[in-house]
């Protein structure tokens, strides 16, 4: 295990586990072992990762999240203050179905708001935004803005996290980056 991170003396990082150069863990986390973390991560108070899951680099994971066995999160995925993962779809107390995780992949750059719920074997798209509080029952789509419980996409986002709103041409622009995007077959893209 790489030292060239930090933790707060109070987190507890089990052996097994990789840890990324620039990576922080900050009070009460407990890092489990065989669990991959990559570079410059922030890992916030309370925090547990648990066996086997993956996080690319430069993942912000607020306060007060569980990542269970079977989740991945590609590089700068932002995972919100509460927000929950599932890992098994009919949990039973006195049954044990370890062996039966549903996988769950969230991909590049997108951002899961505070006290949502990823109901497992639902893959979140790259891009794609997840409002706060939301309960994703259903794959999400690269770039889709997704709000409620159930929640329903009402849009589309940016890479810098703008509402896109696309015009008679299907073409949208983001109002930070000034980066295009299209809408073609439900699905979007950028374009420059």
């Amino acid at each position: 295990m790489s030292e060239n991170y930090t933790a707060h003396p109070t987190a507890v990082i089990d052996e097994g586990c990789e840890i990324g150069e620039g990576t922080k863990i900050w009070h009460f986390s407990h890092i489990m072992p065989n669990c991959k973390i990559g570079k410059n991560c922030n890992i916030g108070q309370n925090v547990v990762i648990s066996p086997e899951v993956v996080l690319g680099d430069n993942v912000k994971v607020q306060n007060n999240v569980s990542i269970y066995t079977g989740v991945i999160c590609e590089d700068d995925v932002f995972l919100g203050p509460s927000m929950v993962f599932t890992n098994i779809t009919n949990p039973r107390s006195a049954i044990n179905r370890r062996g039966q995780y549903a996988n769950t992949l969230v991909k590049k750059g997108a951002s899961i708001g505070a006290n949502a719920t990823i109901v497992c074997g639902h893959d979140i798209g790259r891009f794609a935004f997840i409002g706060a509080g939301a309960v994703v029952t259903k794959t999400v789509p690269d770039y889709a803005l997704v709000v409620g419980n159930p929640a329903i996409q009402i849009g589309w986002m940016s890479e810098y996290g703008h509402k896109l709103t696309f015009d008679t041409n299907a073409e949208a622009v983001c109002e930070e980056s000034k980066e295009r995007y299209v809408l073609k077959n439900d699905k979007v893209r950028k374009i420059s």
